[in-house]
């Protein structure tokens, strides 16, 4: 069983609302979760030694999570990841993003589902989130009632998302947890050996949205079938990291996506979902600016990010996996995060 506690972690500038936490906890895991974004901002997972180390970059205090950050352990939406130049038709209707990543639209605009107070219910054993986005919300069509649910179980916690719309619109929900297994604060992610079960890739252009093609991994830096240690991968494909979709099975039900494990501590992650894809990031813009917990500063390469999720800019690829939903649908999906020792 798990246990939930509740309290304040701060207030939003201008009586705009109060933010408050909610520790989930088990006998393996603690994972602390703020109202604003649905954001992780603390997951402690015990090592071979029964240590209990953070293990998600972060912030100690809600004015860090209110200054620009890379969505630190952040629900976004509606849309994650980039949408090509922010635009996209339904029913020959064009529709017009914000264009907050030049020049496209990411993870939802300007103010997605990171930046705002959602209302919180506790459940038994986690902790379930839920807003209203009107109708036109970033430029989106349709009032969405969203629903993101938190629940732990031992070492697993599962995340499920929800949605229904009143006129078609995109949806694409994920987490932005940033992990790294060796703590918070460890300066890269080199030892950590990850496989991903994906035989097929998509490429990007230079503004990192997907060229269109689905490319098979074999023979490529992308083929990570079997596990690789991160840091000798990087060295043997010469590449400066990993900001990619993979595509895994394009099936609603549970499936295995991928694995992670430190050797020196003994902690690993195992990754399964429902959705058809998931992007792999391994924080290459991070720069060492940015000060997190414990007076912990966050280089690049300092954590990784499995997004999944929906394939990139699929609204605007009809060959991708369907990224519309309609009124009287329900948007239905959940990912599972395994963390133990080995």
């Amino acid at each position: 069983m798990a246990s939930v506690t509740r309290s304040v972690f701060g207030n939003l500038p201008d009586g705009a609302g109060t933010v408050e936490k909610f520790q989930l906890q088990s006998d393996l895991l603690r994972v602390e979760i703020i109202s604003l974004g649905c954001i992780i901002t603390a997951l402690e997972v015990k090592d071979r030694d029964g240590k209990f180390s953070d293990v998600v970059l972060g912030f100690s205090e809600l004015e860090g999570y209110l200054k620009k950050h890379p969505y630190f352990g952040a629900v976004v939406g509606r849309v994650a990841n980039r949408i090509a130049k922010g635009t996209f038709a339904i029913d020959g209707k064009e529709y017009k993003l914000a264009i907050n990543k030049e020049p496209n639209s990411l993870h939802g605009g300007f103010k997605g589902f990171d930046k705002v107070l959602w209302t919180p219910q506790v459940l038994p054993n986690g902790i379930q989130f839920s807003r209203i986005s009107p109708d036109g919300e970033e430029g989106y069509p349709g009032e969405l009632k969203v629903w993101v649910t938190y629940t732990l179980d031992g070492g697993q916690l599962t995340v499920n998302y929800k949605a229904q719309t009143s006129s078609t619109t995109p949806v694409n929900m994920t987490n932005h947890s940033y992990f790294n297994l060796a703590g918070q604060g460890s300066p890269n992610i080199y030892d950590h050996e990850i496989c991903i079960n994906a035989e097929a890739y998509l490429p990007v252009d230079d503004t990192l949205i997907p060229t269109g093609k689905v490319e098979s991994v074999q023979g490529t830096a992308f083929d990570l079938r079997k596990p690789v240690v991160l840091g000798k991968h990087f060295e043997k494909f010469q590449i400066s990291g990993f900001d990619h979709n993979f595509c895994l099975k394009d099936s609603q039900e549970k499936h295995f996506c991928a694995r992670v494990y430190h050797p020196p501590t003994g902690r690993a992650l195992e990754v399964y979902t429902t959705q058809p894809g998931v992007q792999f990031y391994t924080a290459n813009f991070l720069d060492g600016t940015l000060k997190g917990k414990g007076g912990a500063v966050y280089p690049k390469h300092s954590g990784f990010c499995l997004e999944t999720q929906n394939w990139p800019d699929a609204v605007n690829k009809p060959h991708f996996p369907r990224v519309l939903l309609q009124p009287g649908e329900e948007y239905n999906h959940t990912t599972w995060f395994n963390f133990s020792v080995a």
